[in-house]
């Protein structure tokens, strides 16, 4: 065994915890597959338009983004539950194979539908690689020294926002590299990576695992798909079918019987349960998730509308647009290195998110009052950088109060549950923002053509044929003459002014649910060496900050009201275990009979 290998396993090995250098070691191989996630989202958006037109199917463009969306949202919750049922490093390291499988296969595609099946296939992948890469750092860090990483994760997602645009550009614009259609290396790019993340996951990560043996919630998984498919579905198509068309109504009906089975199901599994609903009764957790999933529909629909106004109404290409991105992606990781470093100093976290989802809304009310069809490039950019530094309070301290919530052994059930629920928000903002947009543009653009001087009016009707066709393909503003070409920026403009105050509205509505946040105590122990301590019966030495109905059972059996209650390990919230091996469990306790800890050497 390498010195390399055998430092690194040297923690889990002693039961102590890693040192700061065997981290960074760890975090480059977790790095490079949420990367890797990151980048496909943006560098693919950027191509898009290029493989449709190269493989004869761009009206079909939006099945290649609902495939992958589908298949990677619904995993997210399966790979969070299966990582704290077995181990979560060889897990992570078949979603990355699968996503770079899925990769390749992709660039051999000869038509939209073959590459929305590939698509698919990879969010397969995809679903893995966020919520097992944050669970992974949450089992080898203490929830307070944890937040001084955050500042990687943003660094890794901040190059992710501004490589992809760049690296979808540079191949949409290239006809071939290596004898190979330059889109198809949008896809192709992503096994080296991949290989490079294997190698070194395999190599530096070593985790001593607690495995338990449970039921594996099949049909919760299948009421999932049956909920989250159409939904996902009428989300990216609602606007083409119409939102109130049949095909969108049965849609909503059956997402919702789907939702309904779920909610059944999971019941019924308990502890078994993909996402287990008494997470969901622990205050820190339910606020967290409703937090998620507005501040998900903030930050999706924000970072969907202002590429589109940069390349619409000052003309910027997709490459251009993502360069642009940076003030914001810089206040995000300015605000998440401060924080993180704040919250490791002084183990306050809880006015993160709030303070956040505030100055957020700051950065979103700026822009809706001093953004329009001419405003100079570089002041909306501050405002998007006072946007950004919001979003960077909000994003890992939500993360780190959900896994500091729950129980050591369910981190990867409430990380991926915060995930999916982001996730979901996202979705949803970014279906509403781009309905609101392309709903409104019309009469936007119909008024400023009204108030347009008469000689640009004059140039407007003269060019009927192309005015035609804006709202399906905005790049033909540029074929109007210049002064005819300010009435349809101004519209788009003035469209985008009003997703900018929905986002506002929807952003303060986050900052009041965290309100109700309840002081949060980061645990001193990481995920792992909590789980191992709540498995050979012995009290972590702190304890997460739930209420207290979550770690106080009733009294013990034969004692009285007037007995101060017996604590339990936050693990006993639905179940009582014997304290040593051959002890009789207690009349009262109910168990699950299939629960039987081992430590598994992941």
């Amino acid at each position: 065994m390498t010195a390399q290998t055998s430092a690194a396993n040297a923690p889990a090995a002693s039961g102590g915890q890693y040192s700061h250098a065997q981290i960074l070691r760890i975090l480059g191989g977790l790095m490079l597959g949420m990367f890797l996630a990151a980048l496909d989202q943006t560098i693919v958006s950027t191509a898009i338009r290029t493989i449709g037109d190269d493989l004869h199917g761009l009206s079909v463009q939006a099945w290649v983004t609902t495939a992958y969306l589908i298949t990677s949202t619904i995993t997210t919750p399966i790979y969070g539950k299966l990582g704290d049922m077995y181990g979560r490093k060889k897990l992570f390291m078949f979603a990355i194979t699968v996503f770079v499988i899925g990769s390749a296969a992709c660039s051999f595609a000869t038509s939209m539908y073959m590459l929305a099946a590939f698509r698919a296939f990879q969010g397969l992948g995809a679903g893995g690689l966020f919520t097992l890469v944050l669970a992974i750092i949450g089992d080898l860090v203490p929830p307070r020294e944890r937040a001084k990483y955050t500042g990687y994760f943003m660094a890794t997602f901040a190059t992710s926002s501004v490589l992809g645009p760049v690296i979808g550009g540079l191949f949409a614009e290239t006809s071939s590299i290596l004898f190979i259609s330059g889109w198809r290396w949008v896809f192709l790019v992503n096994v080296p990576i991949g290989i490079i993340a294997l190698f070194v996951v395999w190599r530096t990560l070593h985790l001593d695992h607690v495995q338990r043996k449970a039921r594996i919630d099949w049909w919760g998984a299948v009421a999932l798909v049956i909920g989250l498919v159409p939904t996902l579905t009428v989300a990216e198509q609602g606007r083409t079918w119409g939102w109130t068309s049949g095909r969108s109504i049965a849609a909503y009906v059956i997402a919702v019987l789907g939702l309904a089975m779920f909610i059944l199901v999971e019941r019924a599994m308990a502890d078994d349960a993909l996402i287990p609903l008494r997470i969901f009764k622990l205050r820190a957790a339910s606020v967290t998730i409703v937090a998620s999933i507005i501040v998900g529909m903030g930050m999706f629909g924000g970072i969907t509308v202002l590429p589109l106004y940069f390349q619409i109404v000052h003309g910027a290409s997709p490459m251009t647009s993502g360069f642009l991105m940076l003030p914001m992606v810089a206040g995000l990781m300015i605000a998440a290195i401060i924080s993180g470093q704040i919250t490791a100093r002084t183990g306050r976290i809880r006015e993160f998110p709030i303070f956040g989802t505030a100055i957020a809304t700051v950065g979103l009310l700026l822009l809706f009052l001093f953004v329009d069809a001419d405003t100079p490039v570089w002041q909306v950019m501050a405002f998007m950088f006072v946007f950004g530094y919001g979003l960077g309070n909000c994003m890992q301290p939500l993360t780190i109060i959900v896994q500091n919530a729950v129980p050591a052994k369910e981190i990867g059930v409430a990380t991926s549950s915060a995930t999916f629920f982001r996730q979901m928000g996202g979705t949803l903002g970014v279906a509403i923002f781009l309905s609101i947009l392309f709903s409104t543009v019309g009469d936007k653009i119909t008024s400023a053509i009204k108030a347009a001087p008469p000689s640009v009016q004059g140039q407007i009707a003269q060019n009927r044929s192309v005015v035609a066709q804006i709202q399906n393909d905005s790049s033909v503003i540029n074929k109007l003459p210049v002064d005819a070409r300010h009435p349809f920026k101004v519209g788009f403009a003035d469209s985008i002014h009003i997703i900018f105050i929905v986002a506002a509205a929807v952003m303060v509505v986050g900052f009041l649910v965290l309100l109700l946040m309840p002081k949060v105590e980061l645990r001193g122990q990481s995920a792992a060496d909590a789980a191992k301590a709540e498995a050979s019966g012995t009290q972590p030495a702190q304890q997460p900050e739930p209420s207290v109905a979550d770690l106080v059972g009733p009294p013990a059996h034969g004692a009285t009201e007037d007995e101060p209650p017996r604590h339990r390990a936050p693990d006993e919230a639905l179940a009582t275990v014997p304290a040593h091996p051959g002890d009789e469990l207690p009349k009262h306790a109910s168990v699950d009979a299939d629960y039987h800890p081992r430590h598994v050497h992941d």
